[in-house]
């Protein structure tokens, strides 16, 4: 009951919290650390075959990111798989160099997506929905993992790794970096993430937000980029399957609390957020009833 509670003010509060003691174990942590870096010292032409510009591809090695509507561009390189639940022959789609990633990589995302659907069900007993709301469908699609790797910037103050944006999932845990970066919107100022071993920080995704009817906030945040040292970060989302309608729940919808978002499949809503930029005033502008 005590974390239940927790979780949900930290929720509805701050929309982001650190969770430790999670079952996930240090050693598959540690392990999905090393790979990764690995893979971002691997030589150019070892990663190129992977590199990819096509948006629609789920595996791919893509530099930077350009958002539409301003064209800038940001100082981060990205490692993004789709993985099945469970991950079965998805593997065979992500790269085979280094050659421990694929195991290490599945090893790490079955008990980190378990830890997502552990979190809603909480969320889902604090909120008076049934615990098992958010399983099937609502969570059905590809658990999606990047790999942000942030080298050394050569003029920190003038750009920034990922821009303020918010996740367009239903919830997001990120393994931080122990080297500090990441940075919250709150009351209208920005505040350092503090990182602490072993411990996931979670976030609410736009989607999540909708399903709630609002209770639970989708927060900005952004990447910071540094002078002296190599940032890598892995965050981990869990999402619908493409066709599935999402809208407020009913039992968050009553007398006196109408419906504040419209109802969208998720393929809708990506076709939308791809549209009109990740920023959230834009998004809620576009879902909103």
């Amino acid at each position: 009951d005590e974390v239940r509670r927790a979780v949900l003010d930290a929720g509805k509060e701050l929309g982001f919290f650190q969770v430790v003691n999670h079952g996930v174990s240090a050693e598959a942590i540690r392990d999905m650390e090393a790979v990764c870096a690995e893979f971002f010292r691997l030589p150019a032409e070892e990663k190129a075959a992977f590199y990819s510009e096509d948006t629609d591809k789920p595996n791919r090695l893509f530099s930077s990111t350009t958002y539409e509507l301003g064209d800038e561009k940001y100082w981060r390189d990205c490692l993004r798989l789709a993985c099945g639940s469970p991950v079965g022959d998805t593997k065979n789609n992500w790269p085979d160099k280094p050659k421990k990633l694929r195991e290490v990589v599945e090893k790490f995302v079955e008990p980190t997506r378990g830890v997502g659907m552990e979190l809603l069900r909480l969320l889902c007993e604090g909120m008076g929905l049934r615990p098992d709301y958010f399983e099937g469908d609502l969570t059905g699609g590809d658990v999606i993992i990047n790999v942000n790797h942030y080298p050394p910037c050569p003029a920190p103050g003038l750009t920034l790794g990922l821009p303020p944006h918010c996740d367009r999932n239903l919830i997001t845990l990120l393994l931080q970096s122990t080297v500090p970066g990441l940075q919250v919107s709150y009351k209208g100022d920005w505040i350092n993430v503090e990182s602490v071993p072993n411990a996931f920080v979670v976030n609410f995704g736009h989607l999540l937000e909708i399903a709630t009817n609002g209770v639970l906030k989708s927060i900005e945040h952004r990447a910071m980029t540094n002078a002296a040292l190599a940032r890598t970060s892995v965050a981990t989302f869990i999402m619908p399957a493409a066709d599935i309608p999402i809208g407020p729940a009913e039992e968050l919808v009553g007398e006196g609390n109408p419906p504040r978002y419209r109802t969208v499949t998720f393929d809708e809503f990506m076709r939308v957020y791809k549209t009109v930029g990740a920023r959230r005033e834009s998004v809620e502008k576009a879902f909103k009833l």
